[in-house]
Protein backbone atom coordinates (compact mmCIF):
# COMPACT_ATOMS: atom_id res chain seq x y z
CA UNK A 1 0.00 0.00 0.00
CA UNK A 2 1.14 3.42 -0.82
CA UNK A 3 2.16 5.80 2.20
CA UNK A 4 1.01 9.31 1.04
CA UNK A 5 0.06 12.15 3.64
CA UNK A 6 -1.81 15.77 2.63
CA UNK A 7 1.36 17.38 4.24
CA UNK A 8 3.49 18.10 1.40
CA UNK A 9 6.59 17.68 2.99
CA UNK A 10 5.24 13.84 3.43
CA UNK A 11 3.22 13.07 0.07
CA UNK A 12 5.66 11.52 -1.44
CA UNK A 13 6.37 8.21 0.18
CA UNK A 14 9.21 9.71 2.44
CA UNK A 15 9.94 6.62 4.49
CA UNK A 16 9.52 4.55 1.56
CA UNK A 17 13.14 2.46 -0.07
CA UNK A 18 15.06 3.44 3.04
CA UNK A 19 17.46 1.99 4.39
CA UNK A 20 16.91 -0.50 7.29
CA UNK A 21 19.75 0.25 9.99
CA UNK A 22 20.87 -1.19 13.34
CA UNK A 23 19.18 2.21 15.20
CA UNK A 24 15.84 2.75 13.50
CA UNK A 25 13.65 5.86 13.90
CA UNK A 26 11.00 5.39 17.02
CA UNK A 27 7.69 6.89 18.15
CA UNK A 28 9.38 7.81 20.85
CA UNK A 29 12.33 9.43 19.38
CA UNK A 30 10.00 11.57 17.01
CA UNK A 31 7.85 13.23 20.21
CA UNK A 32 11.05 14.25 21.14
CA UNK A 33 12.64 15.85 18.22
CA UNK A 34 9.12 17.81 17.68
CA UNK A 35 9.23 18.87 21.29
CA UNK A 36 12.92 20.19 20.72
CA UNK A 37 11.56 21.91 17.05
CA UNK A 38 8.85 23.38 19.32
CA UNK A 39 11.28 24.90 21.72
CA UNK A 40 13.29 26.52 19.47
CA UNK A 41 10.07 28.11 17.32
CA UNK A 42 9.20 29.39 20.70
CA UNK A 43 12.87 31.42 21.31
CA UNK A 44 12.71 32.72 17.71
CA UNK A 45 8.89 33.87 18.32
CA UNK A 46 9.31 34.77 21.51
CA UNK A 47 12.02 37.05 20.47
CA UNK A 48 10.06 39.09 17.05
CA UNK A 49 7.20 39.45 19.53
CA UNK A 50 9.55 41.26 21.84
CA UNK A 51 10.73 43.39 19.23
CA UNK A 52 7.34 44.26 17.79
CA UNK A 53 6.03 44.97 21.66
CA UNK A 54 8.72 47.65 21.73
CA UNK A 55 8.06 49.28 18.96
CA UNK A 56 4.15 48.53 18.37
CA UNK A 57 4.53 48.55 14.78
CA UNK A 58 4.39 46.00 12.39
CA UNK A 59 6.96 47.51 10.56
CA UNK A 60 9.80 47.00 12.59
CA UNK A 61 9.44 43.40 13.02
CA UNK A 62 8.25 43.04 8.68
CA UNK A 63 12.45 42.26 8.11
CA UNK A 64 12.62 39.13 10.25
CA UNK A 65 8.95 38.20 9.44
CA UNK A 66 9.36 37.85 5.40
CA UNK A 67 12.97 36.48 6.23
CA UNK A 68 11.84 33.75 8.44
CA UNK A 69 8.38 33.17 5.55
CA UNK A 70 11.60 33.06 2.39
CA UNK A 71 14.38 31.15 4.76
CA UNK A 72 11.94 29.00 6.41
CA UNK A 73 10.44 28.14 2.81
CA UNK A 74 14.18 27.59 1.55
CA UNK A 75 15.10 25.22 4.64
CA UNK A 76 11.81 23.28 4.29
CA UNK A 77 12.64 22.33 0.90
CA UNK A 78 16.16 21.67 1.07
CA UNK A 79 15.02 19.24 4.11
CA UNK A 80 12.10 17.84 1.82
CA UNK A 81 14.84 16.75 -1.03
CA UNK A 82 17.95 16.09 1.63
CA UNK A 83 15.83 13.84 3.76
CA UNK A 84 19.19 12.90 5.49
CA UNK A 85 20.50 16.44 6.60
CA UNK A 86 16.48 16.97 8.83
CA UNK A 87 19.08 17.01 11.86
CA UNK A 88 20.64 20.72 10.78
CA UNK A 89 18.02 21.52 8.49
CA UNK A 90 14.45 21.08 10.66
CA UNK A 91 16.09 22.99 13.88
CA UNK A 92 16.89 25.78 11.13
CA UNK A 93 13.55 25.71 9.73
CA UNK A 94 11.86 26.12 13.25
CA UNK A 95 14.09 28.86 13.90
CA UNK A 96 12.78 30.70 10.59
CA UNK A 97 9.67 30.08 10.85
CA UNK A 98 9.56 31.54 14.23
CA UNK A 99 10.14 34.52 13.18
CA UNK A 100 7.51 34.94 10.99
CA UNK A 101 5.00 33.20 13.87
CA UNK A 102 6.08 35.51 16.41
CA UNK A 103 5.13 38.39 14.35
CA UNK A 104 2.35 37.77 12.98
CA UNK A 105 1.45 36.47 16.20
CA UNK A 106 2.63 39.79 17.82
CA UNK A 107 0.13 41.90 15.22
CA UNK A 108 -2.44 39.52 15.70
CA UNK A 109 -2.85 40.34 19.22
CA UNK A 110 -2.13 43.89 19.12
CA UNK A 111 -5.70 43.85 17.28
CA UNK A 112 -7.64 41.32 18.93
CA UNK A 113 -5.87 41.10 22.57
CA UNK A 114 -5.98 37.50 24.05
CA UNK A 115 -6.21 35.93 20.58
CA UNK A 116 -3.11 34.34 20.55
CA UNK A 117 -3.57 32.29 23.61
CA UNK A 118 -7.27 31.12 22.34
CA UNK A 119 -4.97 29.88 19.55
CA UNK A 120 -2.08 28.41 21.30
CA UNK A 121 -4.67 26.19 23.16
CA UNK A 122 -6.82 25.29 20.25
CA UNK A 123 -4.01 24.39 18.14
CA UNK A 124 -2.14 21.92 21.19
CA UNK A 125 -6.04 20.60 22.20
CA UNK A 126 -6.95 19.50 18.35
CA UNK A 127 -3.64 17.91 17.99
CA UNK A 128 -3.80 16.14 21.44
CA UNK A 129 -7.70 15.21 20.77
CA UNK A 130 -6.86 14.01 16.93
CA UNK A 131 -3.79 11.90 18.39
CA UNK A 132 -6.18 10.26 21.19
CA UNK A 133 -8.50 9.62 18.29
CA UNK A 134 -5.97 7.67 16.03
CA UNK A 135 -4.25 5.94 18.47
CA UNK A 136 -7.24 4.51 19.95
CA UNK A 137 -8.79 3.70 16.39
CA UNK A 138 -11.44 6.09 16.63
CA UNK A 139 -9.90 7.64 13.00
CA UNK A 140 -8.90 4.75 10.78
CA UNK A 141 -6.46 6.08 7.89
CA UNK A 142 -8.18 4.48 5.24
CA UNK A 143 -7.29 5.06 1.14
CA UNK A 144 -10.57 6.68 0.82
CA UNK A 145 -9.77 9.43 3.89
CA UNK A 146 -5.96 9.79 2.96
CA UNK A 147 -7.17 10.54 -1.19
CA UNK A 148 -9.94 13.06 0.08
CA UNK A 149 -7.83 14.76 2.18
CA UNK A 150 -4.95 15.05 -0.20
CA UNK A 151 -7.10 16.37 -2.61
CA UNK A 152 -8.97 18.91 -0.08
CA UNK A 153 -5.58 20.25 0.77
CA UNK A 154 -4.41 20.42 -2.88
CA UNK A 155 -7.41 22.56 -3.87
CA UNK A 156 -6.47 24.54 -0.71
CA UNK A 157 -3.02 25.10 -1.86
CA UNK A 158 -4.35 26.65 -5.72
CA UNK A 159 -6.72 28.20 -4.04
CA UNK A 160 -4.10 30.62 -1.87
CA UNK A 161 -2.07 30.40 -4.75
CA UNK A 162 -4.64 32.22 -7.24
CA UNK A 163 -5.20 34.57 -4.45
CA UNK A 164 -2.04 35.45 -4.35
CA UNK A 165 -1.58 36.07 -7.89
CA UNK A 166 -4.70 38.01 -8.46
CA UNK A 167 -3.37 40.16 -5.17
CA UNK A 168 -0.72 41.17 -7.39
CA UNK A 169 -3.23 42.93 -9.86
CA UNK A 170 -4.72 44.64 -7.15
CA UNK A 171 -7.87 41.81 -7.19
CA UNK A 172 -8.37 38.76 -4.17
CA UNK A 173 -10.92 36.47 -3.18
CA UNK A 174 -13.42 37.88 -1.04
CA UNK A 175 -13.98 35.11 1.46
CA UNK A 176 -10.79 34.12 2.19
CA UNK A 177 -10.12 37.54 4.02
CA UNK A 178 -13.49 38.41 4.93
CA UNK A 179 -15.39 38.58 8.11
CA UNK A 180 -18.84 37.68 6.76
CA UNK A 181 -20.50 34.03 7.12
CA UNK A 182 -18.96 33.03 3.34
CA UNK A 183 -15.00 33.77 4.84
CA UNK A 184 -15.76 32.61 8.40
CA UNK A 185 -16.95 29.28 7.05
CA UNK A 186 -14.05 29.07 4.28
CA UNK A 187 -11.18 29.24 7.33
CA UNK A 188 -13.89 26.27 9.24
CA UNK A 189 -13.35 24.44 6.42
CA UNK A 190 -9.66 25.10 6.12
CA UNK A 191 -9.02 24.45 10.07
CA UNK A 192 -10.76 21.12 9.40
CA UNK A 193 -8.62 20.03 6.60
CA UNK A 194 -5.29 21.17 8.44
CA UNK A 195 -6.38 19.53 11.50
CA UNK A 196 -6.97 16.16 9.71
CA UNK A 197 -3.95 16.15 7.96
CA UNK A 198 -1.59 15.47 11.65
CA UNK A 199 -3.87 12.61 11.31
CA UNK A 200 -2.15 11.42 8.25
CA UNK A 201 1.03 12.49 9.78
CA UNK A 202 0.91 10.32 12.64
CA UNK A 203 -0.10 7.23 10.64
CA UNK A 204 2.96 8.21 8.19
CA UNK A 205 4.94 8.07 11.19
CA UNK A 206 4.42 5.48 12.75
CA UNK A 207 4.87 3.20 9.44
CA UNK A 208 8.03 4.90 9.00
CA UNK A 209 8.68 3.64 12.09
CA UNK A 210 7.73 -0.04 12.24
CA UNK A 211 9.42 -0.07 8.62
CA UNK A 212 12.75 0.57 10.49
CA UNK A 213 13.21 4.21 8.64
CA UNK A 214 16.67 5.25 10.02
CA UNK A 215 16.98 7.75 12.77
CA UNK A 216 17.74 10.71 10.95
CA UNK A 217 14.07 10.20 9.60
CA UNK A 218 13.01 11.11 13.47
CA UNK A 219 13.85 14.86 12.55
CA UNK A 220 11.78 14.49 9.47
CA UNK A 221 9.04 13.21 10.87
CA UNK A 222 8.96 16.17 13.62
CA UNK A 223 9.60 18.62 11.17
CA UNK A 224 6.62 17.47 9.04
CA UNK A 225 4.44 17.62 11.72
CA UNK A 226 5.74 21.18 12.85
CA UNK A 227 4.52 22.47 9.20
CA UNK A 228 1.50 20.99 9.81
CA UNK A 229 1.11 22.64 13.20
CA UNK A 230 2.51 25.68 12.01
CA UNK A 231 -0.73 26.16 9.30
CA UNK A 232 -2.79 24.83 11.59
CA UNK A 233 -2.54 27.39 14.16
CA UNK A 234 -1.88 29.95 11.82
CA UNK A 235 -5.51 29.52 10.48
CA UNK A 236 -7.44 29.35 13.81
CA UNK A 237 -5.76 32.71 14.38
CA UNK A 238 -7.18 33.87 11.29
CA UNK A 239 -10.46 32.47 11.77
CA UNK A 240 -10.74 33.79 15.68
CA UNK A 241 -9.28 37.22 14.26
CA UNK A 242 -12.28 36.93 11.81
CA UNK A 243 -15.02 36.04 14.80
CA UNK A 244 -13.27 39.02 16.42
CA UNK A 245 -14.22 41.47 14.01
Amino acid sequence: MEMKSGNPVLARDAFRSLPRTAEPMTIGGTVNRTAMLLALLLISAGWTWGQFGAAQDSAAVAPYMWGGIIGGLVAALVTVFKKNWAPVTAPIYALLEGLAVGGISAVFELRYPGVVIQAVGLTFGTMAALLLAYRSGLIQVTDKFRMGIVAATGGIFLVYVADMILRLFGVSIPFIHESGMFGIGFSVVVVIIAALNLVLDFDLISQGARAGAPRYMEWYGAFALMVTLIWLYLEILRLLGKTRR
